[in-house]
């Protein structure tokens, strides 16, 4: 989850520091992304899971301790929205390439993230930053989360997997579904922004 998301704009001063201990435990949770990726390409999902715990802990107490002490930064708010994206990138891959979920749904997710860094590099062109998250997008992450660890529980434990596995499978297609809501959600709002540099709507 994102510092920006996080706190109410406004409501805390960001700072441009780098080495403040939010930070740090942000670029833990960075460092964790190719663990996990190898972990779960190996089938060693238990292990994988644990790391995945670990980054959502580490998430939850940087944006805790980034309030606590005041330690809100620009780069906290980068840093946390990119980790959020390669867990995703990561678990997609990785279930993919064990035949878990088809690539298909790869080609969805992947699909849409392009089409936000283009949105981003439009917004950026006409000097406006992105977008705060909206309640769609924070949905969408949220089932991915939730789809992808059950995913790799049923790899787990396969006495228990043809009742799990339908879950995060169903979790998993309605948060791609979701993802590209939001996205066109913030392709609209572009073109609205684009249209008339004075508007800048919040879903």
């Amino acid at each position: 989850m994102a510092e920006g998301e996080k706190f109410e704009q406004g409501a805390t001063e960001v700072g441009d520091r780098i080495l403040t201990l939010p930070n740090l435990l942000s670029f833990l949770r960075l460092a964790l992304v190719p663990v996990f990726l190898l972990l779960l390409v190996e089938g060693e999902d238990i292990w994988a899971l644990v790391v995945l715990a670990v980054s959502g802990i580490t998430d939850f107490l940087d944006g805790f301790l980034a309030r606590k002490l005041n330690q809100v930064s620009r780069l906290g708010q980068l840093l946390d929205p990119a980790a959020d994206r390669l867990y995703i990138l990561a678990a997609l891959l990785g279930l993919a390439i064990r035949s878990l979920i088809p690539w298909w749904l790869v080609a969805v997710i992947l699909a849409r993230d392009v089409m936000l860094i283009v949105v981003a590099i439009l917004l950026a062109r006409r000097g406006h930053g992105a977008f705060p998250v909206n309640w769609v997008g924070k949905f969408a992450t949220a089932c991915l989360m939730v789809g992808f660890p059950v995913l790799m529980l049923a790899a787990a434990l396969p006495d228990v997997a043809p009742w799990v596995q339908p879950f995060g499978l169903i979790f998993s297609i309605v948060g791609a579904v979701l993802y590209w809501w939001a996205g066109l959600l913030y392709l609209r709002q572009t073109i609205a922004l684009s249209r008339n540099p004075q508007t800048r709507t919040t879903v």
